[in-house]
């Protein structure tokens, strides 16, 4: 029973909340462009429960590892059979092609807005949860020891602008070039103020690779803070971390292509299981910001120019743009089979990682 509350129910939480919304985006986007939508389905395969709304029959399928949205006129079966003027109307392949892609891109903006939404909404109820900027080790004959920082001082400015969190520290030293930093401290209850200049130091990024970064030579004392924030700080806060979200995911496709990033270390989904079991045995609340992250790292994968995927279909959009022709059936039905065998491939990888963790 513990299994299923923790692991199996979570799970289904959080990657039908995913899925639904990813869906969605396509649903109301060909909706609101006249196409007519003939199945919303949530999963694959054998249909499990259904229930057909005025043009729309809307599924739950036995295999929950995705979901489609079926539209007229979208697959090559319906190309073949003959459309009524007003079928035509309603198709997808009759649309321009500015209004398919975005159809399309749909799926993968709505998973992006919807860890955004999540990531305000959070800041708004809850507030940052921060790392404060007190010293909890001066690194010997370091700037900050020279210039006389010690262990248990609470940073509050450098060069005058304040400083409320621990990563306020690191990105004002992160953008020095080597001046002398003025950083103002408290210690004791009273004061001090120091001149302090970074120098630069070879250190590992979060990817392995070595850098060169400036360094002042602290270490945080590791004490959190939950600090309050107003409608207009949470909204510029959940921009931000949806940024850094979607750059990081961008930037480990990259390094993986790069080899910097082993392969083994991606995950799938009996690693998103494990993962959503945990959390939700700590605290289910902690599936929130979890689920905003995978639904980031949803949407940037299916924008991947993979054929089978969103990013696929967007490419073969933008060719038919620039030629003003669409590609013929037969290369799109190899570019697809293509997609598909790298699709099958790298699930394959993932789940042999994931079974592999397991076994270790």
């Amino acid at each position: 029973m513990q299994f299923l509350f923790y692991y199996i129910v979570p799970f289904a939480v959080v990657l039908g909340v995913l899925i639904f919304f990813h869906e969605l985006g396509h649903f109301l986007t060909a909706k609101y462009f006249g196409v007519k939508v003939l199945k919303f389905s949530l999963g694959f395969g054998p249909k499990l429960a259904g229930k057909k709304v005025g043009e729309t029959e809307y599924l739950i399928s036995a295999i929950p590892l995705g979901g489609y949205v079926k539209m007229l006129g979208e697959s090559e079966e319906d190309e073949e059979e003959p459309l009524s003027l007003e079928d035509q109307e309603k198709s997808f392949s009759h649309k321009p092609v500015g209004k398919r892609m975005a159809i399309v891109a749909a799926g993968p903006i709505f998973n992006l807005v919807l860890a955004l939404v999540i990531f305000c909404a959070s800041y708004v109820a809850s507030g940052m949860h921060v790392m404060t900027p007190q010293i909890g080790q001066v690194r010997e004959r370091s700037p900050a020891a020279v210039a006389g920082l010690q262990k248990g001082d609470i940073i509050r400015a450098i060069d005058g602008r304040p400083v409320h969190t621990w990563e306020d520290i690191k990105s004002h030293v992160k953008g020095n070039q080597g001046e002398a930093l003025l950083i103002e401290a408290e210690r004791e209850g009273g004061h001090v103020t120091v001149s302090v200049v970074p120098e630069m130091s070879t250190v590992k990024n979060i990817f392995g690779e070595d850098i060169q970064s400036p360094l002042i030579g602290i270490v945080a004392a590791g004490r959190f803070e939950q600090i309050s924030l107003g409608p207009l700080e949470a909204v510029r806060e959940g921009f931000k971390k949806t940024w850094e979200i979607i750059e990081l995911t961008c930037m480990t496709i990259v390094k993986l292509f790069q080899r910097v990033v082993p392969i083994k270390t991606l995950g799938g989904p009996i690693l998103i299981g494990q993962m959503t079991g945990e959390l939700a045995r700590e605290n289910w609340t902690y599936l929130i910001p979890f689920t905003a992250v995978i639904s980031i790292n949803l949407g940037i994968l299916n924008l991947l120019p993979v054929p089978i995927l969103d990013g696929g279909v967007l490419i073969f959009l933008f060719l038919e743009l620039i030629t003003g022709k669409p590609l013929t059936l037969k290369k799109r039905e190899i570019a697809q089979k293509m997609g598909l065998f790298l699709l099958v491939l790298l699930m394959a990888v993932v789940i042999y990682n994931d079974i592999t963790r397991l076994l270790e």
